[in-house]
């Protein structure tokens, strides 16, 4: 059994899942979310008839403090965490990644994520691609899967993939969209994986942003046709040779403008703002065109 965890991040509904999987020798969870929203966490997993403490497997599509920052707090409790080998050291020594966001968050960083303390490396799992990890009667399979991030999994359950990041943000009636902050968004490697989501041809997908879809197929080729759209824009943008303040603003009324058309509430709106604040895609995207232009 499957239990999809709302975290109520920042107080907004479904904006960021966990997901809590059955197996014959106890639960697995899958993402942390961040240590802001812990107490949503420790509820959820209490709903579902169990204890933090009973989580001795923790998988992690990525490090992003929205997917990953509570996982030194499992990790406390004995809970061995399974991560990208490029993501394990941060892991282990998170001074650089805080430091790095502090610049970005400034005085919200403590609101939005919460505290972020290291992980004993003996805890931590350097996951292979395609390596199979047996737990109970469950097998999750790891696909790396890049593009939003160099240190992305995607983890394949039987038939279903638990996707991250990399299958793009989509709330309920809304729109799929590609969330692209710094510092790695690389749009060839995120089609390549996009490409690879649809070789494996889940029958159903869990998106950490938010819930499950089933169809896939329709799900994805909107993803590429949007994360196109969006780096398009902002090369457009740059070429427009436009300040970052004019750049933002404008970036954000044409991410904001399919929720208009769909007469989206104030409610709505704001939570995929929450999973996917448009001017992180818009510092994201100037960097990878920027990268891409010095190669």
């Amino acid at each position: 059994m499957i239990h999809v965890i709302d975290l109520h991040f920042q107080k907004s509904n479904e904006t960021i899942a966990a997901f809590l999987v059955e197996t014959s020798e106890g639960p697995v969870l899958i993402e942390t979310g961040p240590y802001s929203t812990f107490d949503h966490l420790q509820q959820g997993v209490e709903k579902a008839g169990f204890k933090l403490e009973d989580i001795r497997h923790v998988l992690l599509s990525h490090i992003h403090f929205d997917h990953a920052g509570a996982a030194w707090a499992l990790a406390e409790k004995g809970a061995k965490i399974y991560v990208h080998p490029f993501g394990a050291k941060h892991l282990a020594e998170p001074g650089k990644l805080t430091e790095s966001a502090r610049k970005i968050y400034k005085e919200m960083m403590d609101v939005l994520w919460g505290d972020i303390r290291s992980i004993d490396s003996a805890l931590i799992h350097q996951t292979a691609h395609e390596e199979v990890i047996t737990i109970g009667d469950k097998k999750f399979q790891a696909w790396h899967t890049p593009g939003h991030a160099v240190h992305h999994i995607a983890w394949q359950l039987d038939d279903i993939v638990f996707t991250g990041d990399v299958a793009g943000v989509r709330i309920g009636r809304g729109p799929v969209v590609p969330p692209c902050p710094p510092p790695d968004i690389n749009i060839e490697h995120w089609v390549e994986s996009i490409n690879l989501l649809r070789k494996i041809n889940p029958a159903k997908i869990y998106l950490t942003h938010y819930g499950a879809y089933e169809q896939v197929t329709e799900h994805l080729d909107a993803l590429e046709k949007q994360l196109h759209a969006y780096a398009d824009t902002i090369k457009q943008m740059m070429d427009e040779e436009l300040d970052m303040t004019t750049m933002t603003k404008k970036f954000q009324e044409f991410a904001a403008q399919p929720l208009h058309e769909l007469g989206f509430s104030k409610e709505e709106i704001t939570q995929y703002h929450a999973a996917n604040p448009a001017y992180m895609s818009v510092t994201g995207l100037i960097r990878y065109w920027k990268k891409k232009a010095s190669v």
